[in-house]
Parts: C-alpha cells; sequence; structure tokens
C-alpha cells in the first residue's frame, strides 16, 4: 500500500509520518497544501519552503496542492490535488480537531484512501514529550494571549514543555497548539537521512501574531 502523509513541516504531522512509517507503511508522499489566506481553517502557511527540502531528505515526492484558502473550498482543492496521485491511504497529524478530522475522512471516503491518524486524543503532554524525545522541532509562530516573541525558536525539549505548561495553567492554551496558539516547524526526525538547515532568519509580529519566518532551506 501507498501512503501520503498530509504536512505543513510541524511536529504533529511529521510526528504522525514517523509513526505511519514505524508500522511499516509505504510512505511516498509528502503533500502540502499552500492557503493564499493566512487565515485558513484547515492549513498552515508559515514557512512550508521547508517541506520540499523536507521530502528531499526524507527520500519522498513533494506534492503542492495551492488554494486561496476559502473555508470549505480549500477541501475541495485538497480533494483534487489527492486525486491525481497513486495512493492507498492519507496519514494526518490531527490530536484533537474534530473540525479537520471530519473533513479528512469525508474525503478519503470519496476517493476510497484509508486514513491513519495515530496522534487522535493522544495526551497533549505525552506528544510533546515524544517530539522532544525523538524530534528536532521548534516554534515558527505565536498567536495566543501569554506566548509572546520569547517562545519563538524554542526547541521542544523538557524546559520548553514546563513554559507551556505554566502558560497553559494562566491562560487555558493546548500546551500541543491545538487551538491555534502556537505553529511548529521540524527540523530532524528519524526518517530523514539528515537534519535540516536553514541560513536567514526574520522576526514579524504584530498585535496578536508573533512569526519567525526562516529561510535558505537546505
Amino acid at each position: 500500500m501507498r501512503w501520503a502523509a498530509l504536512t505543513s513541516g510541524g511536529k504533529d504531522s511529521v510526528l504522525a509520518c514517523q509513526k505511519a512509517i514505524d508500522t511499516g507503511r509505504d510512505v511516498q508522499y509528502l503533500v502540502t497544501v499552500r492557503p493564499e489566506n493566512r487565515e485558513s481553517y484547515m492549513f498552515h502557511s508559515a514557512n512550508l519552503d521547508a517541506v520540499p527540502v523536507m521530502a528531499a531528505i526524507a527520500g519522498m515526492e513533494y506534492v503542492e496542492i495551492s488554494t486561496q484558502g476559502k473555508k470549505e473550498e480549500e477541501l475541495a482543492d485538497l480533494e483534487e490535488g489527492l486525486s491525481a496521485l497513486n495512493i492507498d491511504g492519507i496519514i494526518a497529524g490531527a490530536v484533537a480537531s474534530v473540525y479537520q478530522t471530519e473533513r479528512v475522512k469525508a474525503i478519503a471516503d470519496r476517493l476510497d484512501l484509508q486514513v491513519f491518524t495515530p496522534l487522535w486524543q493522544m495526551n497533549t503532554e505525552l506528544l510533546l514529550r515524544e517530539v522532544a524525545a525523538r524530534m528536532d522541532a521548534m516554534i515558527v509562530v505565536t498567536a495566543a494571549e501569554g506566548l509572546d516573541a520569547g517562545f519563538l525558536g524554542c526547541h521542544f525539549d523538557d524546559a520548553l514543555i514546563t513554559r507551556l505548561k505554566q502558560v497553559a495553567a494562566r491562560h487555558q492554551i493546548n500546551i500541543a497548539g491545538e487551538g491555534g496558539e502556537y505553529e511548529s516547524l521540524t527540523l530532524n526526525a528519524p526518517f530523514f537521512s539528515r537534519p535540516m538547515t536553514y541560513t536567514t532568519t526574520e522576526r514579524h509580529s504584530s498585535a496578536d501574531r508573533h512569526e519567525l519566518v526562516l529561510g535558505g532551506f537546505a
């Protein structure tokens, strides 16, 4: 069976892909949906230029699907893109979002594809600890009260998990970022042939969002 992993390059989708490989699934494609709308309900937009490099060092084929990022319409774009692939199933890093999971499964049903969501309903602290133990991932966007620009560039380790739990105690955030509190980027995982690197960094901040824009991925 041939599988495609939906990924923005973040920790959850990459960990889901890793767990698929751990179970012997043949992951052929890394599929990224690139939305024009930064407020997309389904898809992240930060640092997506990293994903084709990620695919190359993982020995997988990169597939990019473009969308305007309009609610519900973006799902039709995803379905059209997936329908063109010779695959039997899709992998998603959904943890708690019923909205996203239901829609991915509906697309899979229409395309007669299996769905593998190994992180679904996983304890969020255990998830972060597995990310810290198995991968090198860092925060590249913050968009919640209590998560200031000081979190940008922080790699997932015991210290960061402690900080996130402290913020959650004060502001009731989801420590895994499932409510859109932050976004992440993965630089290394067991299925990578080597770590991904970058050469440039820029910080962009507004009243409610801080973003670390990276460039020169290799």
